[in-house]
């Protein structure tokens, strides 16, 4: 007993030392071979269990680098500027424009007004034009009849910007029409649609002039 009181009363025992590892500081990570890792490393094995959204950083971080702003459309523009457009617009485009959707529907104007400027513009550059006793001003549907409905058909074809020599483009308002038909192609619809209207009359001719070829040496 006496001993172990006097040990007691004589101290703390001596704190134990870890064992000392040469070149080792605990401050700085190392990996499984006992070298120091270096930042890439630790980088990349913190980022597999580090992620937003349940991916990983170097997906987050990537996606983030080919990610752009979606560029601003048409229709994001607002209403003052979509009418201030509309108002600038021949009857045939604002007619188009109406119906892409309903919200033009219902902002587009193509009343008796754009009808009559656009009639104007084609008189103005002697084209065809319909007379007053078949263009009826009343509605859309009403107007868009007979030869009204062929005019903005080849006014949307480009067919009216070859109508003199130096127009230019009709439909885009520039000095030469790159939309021109090709002669071929020109060439073959004016045959398709004369003979669509001619072909009884030319078939008939071509059997006179074939009997009469044929009855001449007979009667001779």
């Amino acid at each position: 007993m006496a001993s172990l009181t006097r040990r007691h009363k004589s101290g703390p025992a001596p704190p134990c030392l870890a064992p000392q590892i040469p070149d080792f500081d605990p401050l700085i990570p190392t990996s499984s071979d006992g070298q120091p890792a270096s930042s890439t490393g630790l980088l990349t094995k913190s980022s597999q269990h580090t992620g937003l959204a349940g991916k990983p950083y170097t997906e987050v971080h990537s996606d983030l680098a080919y990610y752009t702003a979606p560029k601003p459309s048409f229709m994001d523009l607002p209403a003052e500027i979509h009418l201030l457009i509309t108002e600038q617009l021949i009857y045939p485009d604002a007619l188009s424009m109406k119906h892409v959707n309903r919200y033009f529907y219902n902002l587009v104007d193509t009343g008796v007004r754009k009808k009559v400027e656009w009639l104007c513009q084609c008189r103005k550059l002697h084209l065809g034009c319909p007379n007053d006793r078949r263009c009826d001003l009343g509605s859309d549907v009403r107007f868009c009849r007979g030869s009204v409905k062929l005019l903005m058909q080849r006014w949307r074809e480009h067919n009216e910007c070859e109508a003199r020599p130096g127009l230019g483009c009709l439909v885009y308002s520039t000095s030469t029409c790159t939309h021109r038909r090709k002669l071929r192609t020109r060439v073959k619809r004016w045959m398709r649609l004369k003979l669509t209207i001619d072909l009884p009359l030319l078939i008939l001719a071509l059997l006179v002039v074939l009997g009469a070829w044929w009855a001449v040496p007979l009667l001779c």
